[in-house]
């Protein structure tokens, strides 16, 4: 059994909630549009896997991956930054989809957050909106969840843009 953090769009902005939200979280999940700075504070505070998004810089882009495939806790993981939602992938991304045949799949990027079961695909998507900033978005959201067999205790925080 796992606990998983689930964050996107930081912008270079990390809100103090993550310390409290994600204290109790065996690792932490960064869906892309990291911004400077932020990566160091989380890998000090939990593990932290991550992939880099549009707004990132080179310096980010050698350090994460575009995308990152793996298995937790014998769950399958895609993530990515711009991935879409169930019904609304790009073409690309969902044939990636269906190549890869994930359980989970993560992405960031619309700064809304969407958790929702994907029948077609068979799969759980998560996107947990934006926790920085920068954007358009009114709240900041993070998520986190349980992974015991399958996806399970899912909760989400939202909280004022700081």
């Amino acid at each position: 059994m796992k606990k998983i953090g689930v964050i996107s769009d930081t912008h270079g902005c990390l809100p103090p909630q993550v310390y409290t939200f994600f204290d109790k979280c065996d690792e932490i999940w960064h869906a892309g549009d990291i911004g400077r700075d932020v990566l160091p504070y989380l890998r000090n505070f939990k593990p932290c896997r991550a992939v880099y998004g549009n707004m990132d810089d080179y310096n980010l882009r050698y350090d994460v991956p575009r995308e990152d495939v793996f298995e937790c806790e014998g769950l399958k993981v895609l993530m990515t930054h711009i991935g879409g939602w169930p019904g609304h992938y790009p073409k690309s991304m969902k044939e990636r989809l269906l190549e890869v045949k994930p359980d989970i799949f993560v992405c960031g990027h619309s700064h809304i957050l969407k958790v929702m079961y994907d029948n077609e695909l068979n799969l759980l998507h998560i996107n947990p909106g934006a926790a920085g900033k920068q954007g358009f978005h009114q709240k900041s959201t993070l998520v986190r969840f349980v992974i015991d067999g399958s996806p399970k205790e899912l909760e989400i925080l939202d909280f004022p843009k700081f």
